[in-house]
């Protein structure tokens, strides 16, 4: 079992920064992989960024590909997003999710943990 809980989401305007953290608990975190994902109202959610298990590949939404950064720090059982250059479309409700099945990293089904989610709000 994991159980997630991200933080670091806020308000910033158009062209700022926000890294995002997702603190796991559980003992075989390292196994999993991990993703962000976010949604804003009427739409469904979306893949934003995905990272493989230990120091595995990373993946990424095309429009945040540049902009965004996805690590992990096994130690501290912590994952994060680096956003920069922010956009009002990034705005939504950004959520942490774990897997421990290695089919399409971007279908969110495929997650079986996911955290509450964090507002982020970009102003132009």
């Amino acid at each position: 079992q994991v159980q997630l809980v991200e933080s670091g989401g806020g308000l910033v305007q158009a062209g700022g920064s926000l890294r995002l953290s997702c603190a796991a608990s559980g003992r075989t975190f390292s196994t999993y992989r991990v993703g962000w994902f976010r949604q804003s109202p009427g739409k469904e959610r979306e893949f934003v960024a995905a990272h493989g298990r230990n120091s595995g590949s990373t993946y990424y939404k095309d429009s945040v590909k540049g902009r965004f950064t996805i690590s992990r720090d096994n130690a501290k059982n912590t994952v994060y997003l680096q956003m920069n250059s922010l956009k009002p479309e990034d705005t939504a409700v950004y959520y942490c999710a774990a897997t421990s099945d290695y089919s399409d990293y971007a279908v969110p089904r495929y997650y079986n943990y996911w955290g509450q989610g964090t507002q982020v709000t970009v102003s132009s």
